[in-house]
């Protein structure tokens, strides 16, 4: 009914940017906020960055000064801009959205994307 589609990941040295993207799609009436998580091998899946619908954004200390998360409302997509990438940026990050379905359904869902895979070489 509704699903996040991930795209930016990529190899990328450390010191380097890479900026990813992530669209929801389907029977969507509002989109409440969207966020970032990643995973590292071994790892618990931890919160990088949250947006809400009036642009209110929150981090994790680790990426605070290097990534930047936007949204654009029209398109209901989320982008992720890393910058001074570190070799422990490593993981498989994934997008998130909470969000209301179109009438009659009118259901709040929490959607996760399918992953989108991040190596930083030193």
């Amino acid at each position: 009914q509704v699903q996040l589609v991930e795209s930016g990941g990529g190899l990328v040295q450390a010191g380097g940017s890479l900026r990813l993207s992530c669209a929801a799609a389907g029977s969507i009436f509002s989109i409440n906020y969207m966020g970032w998580y990643r995973q590292a091998p071994g790892k618990q899946r931890e919160l990088i960055a949250t947006i809400t619908s009036d642009g209110s954004t929150n981090y994790a200390d680790s990426v605070k000064g290097r990534f930047t998360i936007s949204r654009d409302n029209a398109k209901n997509t989320v982008y992720l801009q890393m910058n001074s990438l570190k070799p422990e940026d490593t993981a498989a990050y994934y997008c998130n959205t909470g969000l209301v379905t179109n009438p009659p359904d009118r259901r709040y869902l929490e959607v996760w994307g399918q992953g989108t895979l991040v190596t930083v070489s030193s």
